[in-house]
């Protein structure tokens, strides 16, 4: 598995998160998707992340400000944009996971048409859906929501730095 982070700070009207750094852990598992979609889900519990639901990303810019996301790649593959427009753009495929600090913008640019991910949040977080730049509760919210611990996939502890 190869993981790598960086943090977003504020582009146009995302607010993203320049405390907790986006995480992306490339191949994290190998497997058939349906195999591999319930064992995103147990890997992701394990470490008390829920799993919520299972579908594709939306294509245009929005951000979660009451919840942490992990995203678990269990078909296809897909070009992702995160951060706002113009922003960073990455490569995902099946067996890949990415972790969104809350207020982290994402969409989807382009997907093979099987593209598929498992969503999930930590135990005791409800996300909603955020498609405005944030107000003064939402900026609230995200501030007042703890660091992601533990780590979705690796279950260690400390947050990552940022690369």
């Amino acid at each position: 598995m190869d993981i790598s982070s960086f943090l977003l700070t504020e582009n146009a009207w995302l607010r993203n998160n320049d405390r907790v750094p986006v995480v992306i852990y490339h191949a994290v598992l190998a497997g058939e998707s349906d195999d591999l979609a319930e064992r995103f889900e147990a890997l992701f519990a394990a470490n008390g992340w829920m799993p919520d639901w299972r579908d594709g990303i939306f294509d245009y810019h929005h951000y979660h400000s009451t919840a942490h996301e992990v995203l678990g790649v269990f078909a296809g593959t897909a070009t992702l944009e995160l951060g706002g427009p113009g922003a960073r753009q990455v490569e995902v495929a099946a067996g890949d996971a990415l972790m969104l600090p809350t207020g982290t913008g994402h969409r989807c640019i382009s997907a093979s048409d099987d593209f598929q991910v498992v969503g999930a949040y930590p135990r005791g977080q409800d996300w909603d859906i955020c498609r405005e730049a944030p107000d003064d509760a939402a900026r609230a919210r995200m501030a007042a929501l703890p660091d992601p611990r533990p780590d979705p996939v690796t279950g260690a502890t400390g947050a990552r730095t940022g690369a």
